[in-house]
């Protein structure tokens, strides 16, 4: 593959991706492609094709793509729990759901204080079982990528659901949080703010909270990176702390102490990512109709 399928700013980054193998792709027909997830036990990823209402699956072993849920709530993000169970954002649901080893459904938060939330959008699991995760407005503010409706639900939060089914807000001084992952050892959560969709003030970050000694919480948050271009939405940590995000003109890298490193330039927005493989060094990365792929010199989480 050509070296302009990369960008190298810091010669850091020569050292995480492979020059002969550049991103290719898997699959194209989406509309809006988001939240891709991979499974080790069954070697596959699924992904959401959001305004067509389906979720998607990609099989490592042969290549060959199906349709694993229609219609699926107009899901969004997705994430794995320790024991192997798909955790779902929902945007019609309005909800965050899991999918049970018998293949049901059990909705872990569907509300707060009394109220319904707007559309979970993106999710993570820590290690406690915990799962955590973001509320913007977007799956409600059209008919596009859900059902249209008021928000009852202030948009700037991200909530906490306990392994004993209680929720809680963890933090309040986003405009419209979106993507989140803990570093390895989850002393911090980033989490992205793509605010500017209604607030034109709002800068396109990446701001990282450091979580409490109890897990339950986190302090006061900074700002860790700011997006040159387009924003980012969903991003991921490799073993090593560096954040491998989405962007308007691909996936960008950044080390752990926000330097950019370079990018893997994509034709298309880039929506999410997730690692995946056998040996968790491979991208899925989900760009506006397609689903790619690119094999890195780094370990996902």
């Amino acid at each position: 593959m050509p070296a302009s399928d990369y960008l190298i700013i810091d010669e850091r980054f020569a050292g995480l991706i492979h020059i002969n193998a550049g991103p290719e792709v898997l699959w194209d027909g989406g509309r809006w492609t988001e939240g891709p997830a991979y499974f080790p036990a069954g070697r596959y990823v699924i992904w959401s094709d959001i305004p067509n209402d389906r979720i998607m699956r990609w099989d490592e072993m042969n290549g060959a793509v199906a349709v694993f849920e229609h219609p699926c709530r107009n899901q969004n993000g997705h994430t794995l729990d320790a024991q192997g169970r798909m955790i779902a954002c929902e945007h019609r649901g309005r909800c965050v759901s899991r999918y049970e080893h018998d293949g049901t459904r059990t909705v872990l938060a569907d509300s707060y204080d009394g109220k319904p939330l707007n559309s979970p959008n993106d999710v993570v699991v820590k290690s406690d079982g915990s799962v955590w995760f973001s509320d913007p407005s977007y799956g409600i503010d059209s008919d596009y990528e859900g059902d249209a409706a008021p928000m009852e639900q202030d948009g700037r939060y991200v909530y906490r659901i306990d392994p004993s089914g209680g929720i809680s807000r963890v933090i309040s001084d986003m405009k419209q949080p979106n993507g989140l992952a803990f570093s390895p050892d989850e002393s911090l959560l980033y989490v992205a703010d793509t605010g500017r969709t209604h607030f034109p003030d709002c800068d396109p970050v990446i701001r990282a909270y450091p979580v409490s000694g109890d897990g339950r919480s986190v302090g006061p948050g900074t700002e860790f990176v700011t997006c040159s271009e387009g924003f980012f939405d969903g991003f991921r940590v490799d073993t090593n702390r560096n954040i491998w995000s989405s962007a308007g003109d691909g996936v960008h890298c950044f080390a752990p102490d926000g330097a950019l490193l370079g990018k893997i330039l994509i034709d298309q927005v880039v929506s999410n990512l997730c690692f995946g493989g056998p040996k968790r060094n491979r991208l899925f990365i989900c760009a506006t109709t397609s689903l790619r792929s690119v094999y890195v010199n780094a370990r996902g989480m």
